[in-house]
């Protein structure tokens, strides 16, 4: 019996010393987990502070990109808008241009026409209604002409 005592005290004596080199040589690692848990601690004390000003400020960031890109959408609509009314008016300044001309050939026309028969001698003036209609009918086949090359 004295020999199962002195097994059990020696093995319990080298579990003791187990344990206090396992102690020994787990402190300096127990110490770099609580200097990590401080530094952990610190860290998510930051966090706490700084985080939500700085997810108030991304999302106002984002409401005013929202609202800057709704009033680009509200420029470039109204520029095109803008666009097709100077595109119309150019349409018809054109068009009121094309009769101006063709108004002021004619009226050209017109006058020269008026000029030769103003300057003819006198029993040149004097026609039938028969040749006077056939001088209308020359007059406005004239301005028909220079209608269409006008358009061509």
């Amino acid at each position: 019996m004295r020999d199962s005592l002195f097994w059990l005290g020696l093995s319990l004596f080298l579990v003791a010393i187990s344990l206090t080199a396992v102690l020994i040589t787990a402190l300096p690692a127990l110490q770099e987990v609580a200097r990590a848990a401080r530094s952990a601690e610190k860290l998510f004390d930051t966090l706490n502070r700084e985080f939500p000003p700085t997810l108030e400020a991304i999302r106002l960031t984002g409401l005013e990109i929202s609202e800057l890109s709704d009033e680009i959408n509200q420029g470039v609509e109204s520029a095109g808008r803008v666009v097709k009314q100077v595109d119309r008016s150019l349409g018809n300044v054109k068009k009121q241009a094309q009769q101006a001309q063709t108004t002021t050939h004619s009226l050209i026309v017109g006058v020269k026409t008026a000029w030769k028969v103003w300057n003819s001698p006198a029993k040149k003036r004097r026609f039938s209604s028969s040749r006077s209609s056939n001088i209308n009918d020359l007059i406005s086949a004239r301005q028909q002409h220079n209608l269409d090359e006008h358009f061509e």
